[in-house]
């Protein structure tokens, strides 16, 4: 399945070991955590350069998630031992240091390849899944590898999905943040929104 057709469809279950936040081995199954919004991403591998800056920045703002009822999981192709190792490496060694939600192992790269994002069969592309509590895929973005992806924009879309959640009739336009006003799904929302803010 490709990342497109992804969206507004169930996310692809898994069950696979983790490295737990307490540096535990344990089995999670994603469809486990209905009820709640996921940030499921992927990154190539541990031991890189890119990828630890990413996953540090996830882990800064994962108490900003979780006030919005959102885990985040990363999964990368890479065995669960070596994310322990990854883990227990200090950062100023290039290591990730005590990472406080799960690292998921994916060493048959069959969790990659059922988001569409393994590349040339050997590591995940970049790919970032916001799921809602239903299982639903709401939001997609795949990076190529060198291109280091925005948490912020990640929990943007996390208060989009959100509003218009609980807001009925009431979508967000471009570059919304939460707190902000929000466009009417009609014909006259749309010119009375762009009437003060498209110019």
């Amino acid at each position: 399945m490709s990342v497109c057709t992804l969206v507004t469809q169930e996310a692809p279950d898994f069950t696979a070991e983790a490295v737990m936040p307490d540096n535990s081995f344990a089995e999670i199954k994603l469809s486990s955590y209905r009820g709640k919004y996921v940030i499921l991403f992927f990154y190539p591998l541990d031991f890189t350069f890119v990828c630890p800056s990413e996953i540090l920045a996830f882990n800064k703002r994962l108490g900003d998630f979780k006030t919005k009822n959102c885990e985040v999981i990363g999964v990368s192709v890479d065995s669960k031992f070596t994310h322990l190792a990854w883990k227990n490496t200090p950062v100023e060694n290039g290591g990730i240091g005590n990472i406080q939600y799960p690292l998921v192992q994916d060493l048959t790269k069959s969790i990659a390849r059922s988001y569409g994002i393994l590349f040339n069969d050997s590591v995940a592309l970049r790919g970032l899944f916001l799921i809602d509590p239903h299982g639903k895929v709401r939001h997609a973005v795949i990076n190529d590898l060198p291109l280091g992806r925005s948490v912020n924009e990640a929990l943007r879309m996390v208060d989009a999905l959100q509003f218009v959640e609980t807001h009925g009739g009431e979508v967000c336009p471009a570059n919304w943040q939460e707190g902000e006003e929000a466009m009417k799904a009609s014909t006259e929302g749309v010119a009375a929104y762009l009437a003060k803010h498209g110019k």
